[in-house]
């Protein structure tokens, strides 16, 4: 498992961040040449109002998970069967004169102001991953790692101390620690053989890391509780722990360093602007959060760690 640098998501929300690139090319196609033309044919026309094929890709990206189990043929006539309702229902609501109705009005303004807010950031988030940016990030939290020990072990784990110790008196006569993990354990990585691959002291609840960090490679511990029940422990290595090649956590770091400049950007906005909040004292009443929405927040540096992929007990924090 990668835990340097935050694996979220970029903060904005994919269709609308989407929707603006499908709108200038909708804008843009009427004067490009019949080439650009064709690669985005008119797939469907409704009352004269046409849909192409970019169309079916924004709503794609905006619909999202419903999506994700369908075939790619079936996938593109849902799609495009949706937009040609969405196109017939709108028209009538038009006919109604919905959009001008109040609560119409509210929601679109929402929308329009949402949807500058991520097409900005996103801009921004852009501008900030240079290779430069993203080389000094991996190099900051390399210089955290590098040297931190790590253990390589395998635990099995049972509900009682009475089945720890039946455990434990199996593996002193000789039973595979790994295949009694398989029989035995009730941790989900049971199945390969009770590993948990290589950790670091403060991936584990502290009765498991004690343990597991005091003991020789090769030794089994005594049973060890911990919340989630009774635990035998075999360490198979010891090593001190390397930062991962760049590479590997590229995306990681780009990601994070999308995150911090949003988170900044918004910050530093929110600074040079007068807030009001009518729901709070006079004494608090400028002092504001972001927004949840935004999805700006950014993981200071000195919080991130890198490990090579590994895979975690349940006593995990």
């Amino acid at each position: 498992m990668i835990s340097t640098f935050p694996e979220t998501k970029t903060g904005l929300r994919r269709g609308l961040a989407a929707a603006v690139t499908g709108c200038v090319a909708l804008l843009l196609f009427g004067g490009m040449p019949l080439l650009a033309q064709e690669a985005n044919p008119v797939l469907a026309k409704v009352n004269g109002a046409e849909i192409r094929q970019s169309d079916v890709a924004l709503a794609e990206e905006e619909l999202g998970p419903s999506l994700a189990q369908m075939d790619p043929a079936t996938k593109k006539d849902n799609v495009l069967a949706f937009l040609i309702d969405m196109k017939i229902v709108a028209k009538a609501a038009e006919d109604k004169k919905v959009e001008n109705s109040e609560e119409f009005k509210r929601r679109l303004a929402f929308t329009r102001n949402r949807l500058l807010m991520d097409s900005l950031l996103a801009n921004e988030g852009k501008a900030a991953t240079t290779d430069d940016a993203m080389k000094k990030v991996y190099e900051e939290a390399s210089k955290q790692i590098v040297g931190e020990q790590e253990v390589h072990a395998r635990h099995i784990l049972v509900e009682t101390e009475d089945e720890a110790k039946a455990v434990e008196d199996e593996l002193k006569k000789g039973a595979d620690f790994a295949e009694l993990a398989k029989k035995k354990s009730k941790d989900p990585g049971a199945s390969d053989g009770g590993d948990l691959g290589f950790f670091t002291k403060e991936q584990m609840v502290p009765e498991f890391s004690t343990v597991a960090f005091a003991l020789e490679p090769g030794k089994i511990s005594d049973p060890v509780k911990s919340q989630f029940g009774w635990h035998i422990i075999k360490v198979e290595e010891k090593r001190n722990r390397k930062a991962p090649d760049f590479e590997q956590v590229k995306s990681q770091i780009e990601t994070y360093v999308t995150r911090k400049a949003q988170a900044d950007y918004v910050a530093k906005l929110r600074e040079a602007a007068k807030v009001e909040r009518m729901d709070q004292p006079a004494a608090t009443a400028t002092k504001t959060e972001a927004p949840a929405g935004t999805k700006a927040e950014a993981t200071k540096p000195a919080d991130s760690k890198m490990a090579p992929d590994s895979k975690m007990a349940p006593a995990k924090k």
